[in-house]
């Protein structure tokens, strides 16, 4: 007799006790992804930081994604009211409708950066949260400004999505 698979356990805690500030997803991914790392549950190589934008830039969001050596993959997002984490097919139902209902400058563009390379690449001086002014537009987080030795700010080249739609292709490919 087969045994049932295994349920799917979460890389992370709870949304509750995870690090969070809102209007920062892209350190909150960030401080995922090094949560990920210490606690050597799964492959950091199998997690994907997923920066979601458009060419306009004027909006973006950052999310988690685990592509499972299981036959189900999960997106981690601690800005929505769906499940934490989220398997991918339902995520990417609920959470996004077609591009074909949004102007073309709108349509979405998506960057995958792999988790290891971003815990060694990303920086941010948090200076895209400030305005003209040089006044907060949102509370920054607690903790201090995330460095590499490389980069101090590389905030906005992880920003910078290729040209052409993705998450469509991902949803084939995954």
């Amino acid at each position: 007799m087969a045994r049932p698979a295994a349920a799917y356990e979460a890389a992370v805690p709870p949304r509750p006790a995870c690090a969070y500030t809102s209007c920062y997803c892209e350190e909150n991914v960030w401080k995922l992804c090094d949560y990920i790392r210490s606690q050597h549950q799964y492959p950091l190589e199998e997690f994907y930081a997923v920066f979601i934008s458009n060419d306009r830039r004027m909006d973006y969001h950052v999310i988690l994604l685990h592509v499972s050596s299981g036959k189900q993959n999960f997106i981690y997002d601690l800005d929505t009211v769906l499940p934490f984490p989220c398997p991918f097919d339902v995520y990417s139902v609920e959470a996004f409708r077609l591009d074909d209902s949004l102007r073309p400058e709108f349509h979405r563009k998506i960057r995958m950066i792999r988790a290891d390379l971003y815990l060694k690449t990303f920086a941010s001086d948090r200076s895209h949260m400030k305005d003209a002014n040089g006044k907060w537009q949102k509370p920054p987080p607690s903790y201090p400004c995330i460095e590499t030795a490389a980069c101090f700010f590389c905030f906005l080249s992880c920003c910078q999505a290729p040209p052409r739609r993705l998450w469509f292709h991902l949803l084939s490919v995954l």
